[in-house]
């Protein structure tokens, strides 16, 4: 989602929801909205009153719409180790946005600052309504330090803490009648030409404008973003090479004509003119930056990425066999780690475990010297073990009070495989208490009370899952099959009966608001 599969309740459908559906609404694209999911969207969204700009509340409201079809996607996962990596860098943008008055306290109050990872190769990060973030495994995988990560991330920051949404339909909104009539005008053009060239001219010849008054308007926000997010990144503590780097990285993609595997160039198109900006003002030259060098973790970061992307069976087994290649020998030590990282995921990920535990072992012993290096080998050796089926093994690994959310859900893996559920179940009742929107902890929550044969609390913890991911019919299910639970017990714990009962109600409510809204698709 540890969890290294789709979501158990994700829907099986084609993948658009991941790209389709957020290319109609992301920020990073910047182009005009397709006319239908535009008027869908403001039949969802409250009035603006006289062309103000949307309130906060609504962009959320829209954002939440958005996260919700992500959720179900088969791209999603939670991955509890790469989202740690992940949330390490965005908790301190933001802890930097708020302390330069970037990030209000309205927005930061409304807004979800959640970031949503898939698992799709592309290269690509995005901006949602409402705080919401978009990472493709595919980005993690190729960048080559927490600064260029943090690069990426900041810009996107910038992009909502700047209500660049808010903009685009301000303006598109303001602009839509010229659309309009410019597509009347040309199908009445249509009808009244014999071979209906002149109408077609006419309609292309509006949406051209309006495409091209879109792409100017997206290009004063790149800049924006741009400017805001490397102050954002170098005060929480990254470096401005790591911009530099990934600035470069982006204008070589840039020459080649991006092949296809950096859509964040399409969505994010790298001008001249942002070039120039970013180098006049931060003063660096791209030419002359020298290289950071690989942190030992973040290889092994970026090689779970790329293992976790499903590259297929061919691939894994070429990354098993690097660990053993002539190349091997030669590479740098946080290279040997990402390689040996990659060929020992790929091995439990092809459920070769003799193989896995030979190669993390010779990892573990890579990574001694290195305490952060070692913290992700010594989980990967506990995540083999689990899939091996050595939970005991997997126990002994693992610190059982840690508050780190990927040693705890590979303790809580551990706990509920050997039937030792109570130690753990304080540890992540504590977790859920304090994040409420986390289903893949509310979800190893509820194996644990299952491994105590609490039903009671399993299902409810279950429905709470499914409020996380903003699926509330499935949760207003999950609280009426407590509440049957209750009605057919013996002997009730009142206590949780009334926990159950309050939340079906807020959730029945949920469930009201959910229908009356209209499809986004």
């Amino acid at each position: 989602m540890p969890r290294l599969t789709p979501h158990p309740h994700s829907r099986s459908q084609p993948k658009p929801a991941l790209r389709a559906l957020c290319a109609s609404v992301l920020i990073a694209s910047q182009v005009l909205l397709p006319v239908p999911a535009l008027a869908q969207i403001q039949q969802v969204l409250p009035g603006m009153g006289d062309g103000g700009e949307m309130t906060a509340s609504a962009e959320r409201h829209l954002g939440d719409q958005i996260a919700r079809e992500l959720y179900r996607d088969t791209d999603y996962i939670d991955d509890p180790v790469i989202a740690a990596y992940v949330q390490d860098i965005w908790q301190r943008l933001l802890v930097a946005a708020r302390a330069r008055g970037e990030l209000t306290p309205e927005l930061d109050e409304r807004f979800a600052w959640t970031i949503l990872l898939g698992r799709d190769r592309n290269i690509n990060a995005f901006a949602l309504p409402g705080g919401y973030l978009g990472l493709n495994l595919g980005l993690v995988a190729v960048v080559g330090s927490r600064d260029e990560l943090a690069t990426v991330l900041g810009h996107e920051l910038s992009h909502v803490t700047q209500r660049h949404i808010s903009r685009i339909m301000t303006k598109q909104g303001r602009q839509m009648p010229l659309m309009i009539a410019g597509l009347i005008l040309g199908m009445i053009a249509a009808g009244k030409s014999r071979n209906g060239d002149a109408g077609q001219a006419m309609i292309m010849g509006s949406q051209a404008m309006f495409a091209q008054n879109q792409l100017n308007f997206s290009r004063d926000m790149e800049r924006e973003a741009d400017r805001i997010g490397f102050g954002v990144m170098t005060q929480a503590g990254f470096a401005p090479q790591g911009a530099a780097t990934m600035f470069e990285k982006l204008q070589y993609a840039s020459r080649l004509n991006d092949n296809g595997s950096y859509p964040y160039l399409r969505s994010h198109p790298l001008t001249t003119e942002r070039i120039s900006d970013m180098q006049g003002r931060f003063q660096f030259n791209m030419d002359t930056v020298p290289p950071q060098p690989l942190a030992m973790d973040h290889a092994m970061i970026a090689a779970r990425a790329r293992v976790l992307t499903r590259p297929g069976v061919d691939v894994l087994r070429l990354w098993v066999d690097s660990a053993s290649s002539g190349e091997f020998a030669k590479s740098s030590p946080a290279q040997q780690a990402g390689t040996l990282y990659a060929a020992a995921l790929s091995a439990k990920e092809m459920r070769n475990y003799k193989a896995a535990r030979a190669l993390v072992e010779r990892l573990v012993a890579r990574t001694a010297d290195d305490p952060a290096a070692a913290k992700q080998a010594r989980w990967l050796n506990a995540e083999i073990e689990l899939a091996a089926g050595g939970a005991p093994k997997a126990a002994a690994l693992l610190d059982a009070s840690s508050k780190e959310r990927p040693e705890m859900l590979l303790a809580a893996e551990a706990a509920t495989a050997m039937r030792q559920p109570a130690p753990m179940i304080p540890v992540l009742r504590d977790w859920v208490a304090a994040n409420p929107r986390d289903a893949t902890v509310w979800r190893a929550l509820g194996n644990l009370y299952g491994a105590q044969n609490d039903t009671l609390r399993a299902v409810r913890a279950d429905a709470e899952a499914n409020v996380a991911i903003l699926d509330y019919p499935a949760a207003r299910d999950r609280f009426k099959a407590a509440q049957e639970l209750i009605r057919q017990s013996k002997v009730v714990d009142h206590y949780e009966a009334s926990i159950i009962d309050t939340r079906a109600r807020a959730v029945e409510v949920l469930v009201k608001e959910q229908a009356a809204e209209p499809p986004l698709k």
